[in-house]
């Protein structure tokens, strides 16, 4: 069976990473299921040139937000990973809780089940002390936390640099071979 990865974009600023994540996994032919938030599709609309449908286009698989029936939603659907690009407090928190109210966190809350990877780019800044608990909370659960934090011993030039290198480290996570930064030491 192909590698199987569930997408998440959420509505914080930085939809690019998921837009991004989707296309480079589209490029090495890895099976992608992918849930847009409602606010997820307005910064789309907002952050890019891309339009909602024209990501959606970029996934093998893509299903409402709403449908808390879908097979993601069940640990007996086999998947590899989880990945939410960018990941609002909101769906964080829902994580943290198991407030599995929408699909997006259904599905986290199922790979976290069922000893899955799950990598949550948390997205916000400053964080307060309830932003960390959450995010403690998610660790302790299993979840992976990959804030988008640049790193500059590579040299960055452009944007698509930086947005690289932290989908570089979420493949690293992952175990998919990629080439999209220069490493320490190379």
């Amino acid at each position: 069976m192909k590698k199987r990865i569930i997408v998440g974009i959420a509505g914080a600023s930085g939809v690019i990473y998921g837009v991004t994540l989707l296309s480079l996994l589209r490029e090495r032919e890895i099976e992608t299921h992918l849930i847009i938030s409602e606010a997820g599709e307005r910064n789309i609309e907002i952050e890019t040139t891309y339009t909602p449908a024209e990501v959606k286009a970029m996934a093998d698989y893509c299903y409402s937000n709403r449908d808390v029936g879908a097979a993601l939603a069940s640990g007996s659907f086999l998947t590899d990973a989880m990945v939410v690009a960018p990941c609002t407090i909101k769906t964080l928190s829902g994580i943290a809780n198991s407030y599995t109210d929408n699909l997006m966190v259904r599905a986290a809350d199922v790979t976290l089940k069922e000893k899955r990877k799950l990598v949550l780019v948390v997205r916000e800044t400053p964080l307060h002390k309830g932003h960390l608990r959450l995010m403690t909370m998610a660790a302790d659960m299993g979840a992976h936390l990959l804030p988008p934090v640049p790193s500059f011993y590579h040299q960055p030039k452009t944007i698509e640099d930086i947005i690289h290198q932290t989908i570089g480290k979420i493949f690293d996570y992952l175990g998919i071979d990629h080439h999209l930064f220069k490493r320490w030491g190379e």
